[in-house]
């Protein structure tokens, strides 16, 4: 750099400077870096609003009158499905919140009962139900009674978010056509709320035994040289037109 420099200072020495100067350039312009802004968001939608598994609580709440102590028949057929869900896809046991202090306590204990018996009629063992008291916020306000069971639960978000803006403030995200953040969450949560088993969204499930007297018709069928395909007596039943035979 300082040969550079002398030449390029050098009186009379036109060509001398001319070379000094383009060698001077190009050693600046080595030095020149590109800037590269990073706007945070990833480009896939799946790893800016992952779905992730985790335990939560299914719960299930019974309005009672302060004058009935006992169950709907609404709400018994839904402490029924209560229990199967329980045996189903629970991961601890069933408690029951039962309110006190409040004007339909006493037909609360009565619903409690009824509950109780439901569940232990499903095949609900009782040594896994647990009942506890509980004191509402407003205590003059008819409570509810609770069904609780811990699960595995699926979720994504939360969403709404907008770390960075839309407009022109955020020139490298819309010049270069990037994903906006809160793109893609409301679809990944509404996945992970639909998903009937949480495991699935990790790994297959295992495949189902066969169907022995659907296989032995099929065989069958086979064997004698006919169509093996379903015959579906009524299957146009409900057209409207024969437009497109």
């Amino acid at each position: 750099m300082t040969s550079v420099l002398r030449a390029f200072a050098t009186p009379g020495c036109t060509i001398g400077r001319v070379a000094a100067l383009a060698v001077l350039a190009g050693m600046l312009g080595g030095c020149a870096t590109k800037q590269v802004v990073d706007t945070g968001a990833p480009d896939d939608y799946r790893r800016r609003h992952p779905i992730t598994v985790q335990e939560g609580t299914r719960t299930v709440e019974m309005f009672v009158g302060r004058s009935r102590g006992s169950l709907t028949a609404a709400q018994r057929t839904e402490a029924f499905g209560f229990a199967q869900a329980w045996e189903r896809d629970a991961t601890g046991g069933i408690v029951i919140e039962v309110p006190s202090g409040t004007p339909n306590d006493r037909a609360a204990d009565g619903a409690l009962h009824e509950i109780q018996g439901i569940l232990a009629a499903a095949g609900v063992p009782s040594g896994v139900v647990a009942v506890r008291r509980y004191r509402p916020v407003d205590p003059m306000r008819l409570a509810t009674v609770r069904l609780n069971y811990p699960r595995m639960t699926a979720e994504a978000g939360p969403c709404g978010l907008w770390p960075h803006d839309l407009g022109p403030a955020d020139v490298h995200a819309w010049v270069e056509n990037k994903e906006y953040w809160n793109l893609g969450c409301a679809a990944q949560r509404n996945l992970a709320a639909m998903v009937d088993n949480p495991a699935d969204l990790v790994q297959p499930r295992s495949e189902g035994p066969a169907y022995p007297a659907r296989r032995s018709v099929i065989l069958d069928k086979f064997r004698k040289g006919e169509s093996t395909a379903t015959t579906y007596p009524n299957a146009g039943a409900g057209k409207i037109s024969d437009v497109g035979k």
